[in-house]
């Protein structure tokens, strides 16, 4: 067959244009693909907080109540309000029944044990001021002037140990910002104070707590298990410190003996060597950020609840990737059925292995099989995404199973993303820190809070006392629990 004078090179034409719209036809896909996943993401499916979700959000189904009516029920002996002890009552009425209530005949005497109610009331809060006033005399031989100084037991600012505690109880446990710890301090104290004195005392405050939290720092490196945690917090160039304005990182570790928070301006395994310690000999609790692959497998966990949320962004692509989720989901489901069995008591820990066992090795084939199909590493389409997502589970496949392994440890580091709430509840009030000195302040002030709360203990007389030692002298008191 003999072609027309041109046609075989308009043949290749065509066929070259042909293949160069199928290429563009597949880059477009696979970006309406990652699009509709960026678009599709909640809080079930990736790190976004639940607040992020939206009205129209639906969460996945749960199991259907009782048809109890909401509150105590039928035969409930209540909880109300108990109480106090007769020392902590600063003042009694006794209120006697003055004739009988049937035939009007006058009564006397005491009721052995009367009925008690009790009336908490605020009495009106006003501040004290005490004025110390330093009298200059001269010496009637020499006609030397000498004044007066100050006791060392008198604060030489002009707010006193307790105040000053408030002002940083303020900015910690109840993140309020300058404008609101102003306002509070003014309409329940009656205390007037200046924005620039909130800031010096708690600069104060956190050079205050430095032993403290180098205490608490050394303590939880120690630990037989850690669980770590960061997210963003913007610090600013007041100080010179962040000429590039990066954004900066709060990081948590959670031990069970003490939460420190470290501040920094990176996002990077040098930042976690920096909170961790060289050394750290522990279990750490992570999700799959790159900054902790410096530790091996053996000294890992990784957290399950991240996993989750990505098989589960991986279970809504189209195609063999949602199977493969589906079938991940359905084994991990499995798993924890058996580990909230072991919580509750219902069975040992052996029998947690020996049931676990095959559900890990399900597990791990179903990862290796997705990997086996295979794609090239350099696309972008969602199967690519789901075959690397499964090549990284694989190469850190013990990290999956420390749980398993070593009682003691937890399979996901919510105890470290709880944590790191109160952190974010200060960022989206005052929208991050202007200096490394208010980075370093906040860290201080978060690692105090969350470490007493976490042991039962008050952090206003804690606060007060560390400013009383570091200003005063005397004994400073530890982070740390009594042994």
């Amino acid at each position: 067959m003999s072609w027309p004078a041109g046609a075989r090179e308009l043949v290749l034409v065509q066929q070259q244009e042909i293949e160069e719209l199928r290429a563009q036809l597949t880059a477009l896909a696979t970006e309406l693909a990652s699009l509709r996943e960026r678009i599709g993401r909640t809080s079930r499916n990736s790190s976004k907080p639940p607040s992020s979700d939206g009205p129209g959000f639906k969460p996945p189904e749960r199991r259907k109540g009782s048809d109890r009516k909401r509150g105590g029920q039928q035969g409930h002996p209540g909880a109300g309000p108990e109480l106090l002890p007769i020392e902590r009552v600063d003042e009694v009425v006794e209120h006697h029944p003055a004739a009988c209530r049937r035939c009007g005949q006058l009564l006397q005497g005491e009721d052995p044990e009367p009925l008690r109610h009790q009336v908490i009331e605020i009495p009106p809060i006003t501040p004290l001021v005490i004025e110390h006033r330093l009298h200059r005399l001269v010496c009637p031989c020499c006609s030397t002037s000498t004044c007066a100084a100050l006791p060392a037991d008198v604060e030489a600012s002009r707010y006193g140990p307790r105040l000053s505690a408030l002002v940083g109880l303020l900015g910690s446990a109840f993140p309020l910002s300058f404008s609101k710890t102003q306002a509070l301090l003014d309409q329940l104290l009656g205390v007037e104070i200046s924005r620039g004195a909130i800031a010096a005392i708690r600069r104060r405050l956190s050079a205050a707590l430095e032993l403290p939290m180098a205490e608490a720092l050394q303590a939880a490196r120690q630990q037989p298990v850690a669980y770590v945690d960061e997210t963003g917090a913007p610090t600013g160039n007041a100080d010179g410190n962040n000429p590039d304005r990066r954004r900066g990182w709060q990081w948590v570790m959670v031990t069970p003996v003490v939460t420190v928070f470290l501040q920094s301006l990176n996002r990077s395994a040098a930042a976690a060597i920096e909170l961790l310690g060289d050394a750290f000999g522990g279990i750490l609790v992570s999700d799959r950020f790159s900054a902790y692959n410096y530790l091996s497998t053996q000294q890992r966990q990784l957290c399950w609840a991240h996993l989750i949320r990505d098989l589960n962004a991986i279970a809504e692509r189209t195609g063999v990737s949602g199977e493969f989720a589906v079938e991940l989901l359905g084994l991990q489901q499995q798993l924890f059925a058996q580990w909230h069995q072991w919580k509750k008591g219902t069975i040992d820990w052996p029998q947690l292995q020996q049931r676990c066992q095959p559900i890990r090795q399900s597990f791990e084939t179903t990862l290796q099989r997705a990997v086996d199909l295979g794609c090239e590493r350099k696309e972008r389409t969602p199967w690519a995404k789901t075959v690397r997502t499964c090549q990284q589970l694989l190469q850190r496949n013990q990290a999956l199973w420390t749980f398993l392994e070593r009682p003691g440890v937890e399979p996901t580091n919510n105890a470290a993303e709880r944590a790191l709430r109160q952190s974010v509840i200060q960022r989206k009030i005052s929208h991050g820190v202007q200096s490394a000195g208010g980075a370093i302040c906040r860290s201080r002030l978060l690692t105090v809070t969350i470490t007493l709360r976490q042991q039962g203990r008050d952090v206003w007389p804690f606060l007060e006392q560390v400013w009383i030692s570091h200003h005063r002298g005397g004994v400073m008191p530890s982070l740390l629990p009594d042994s």
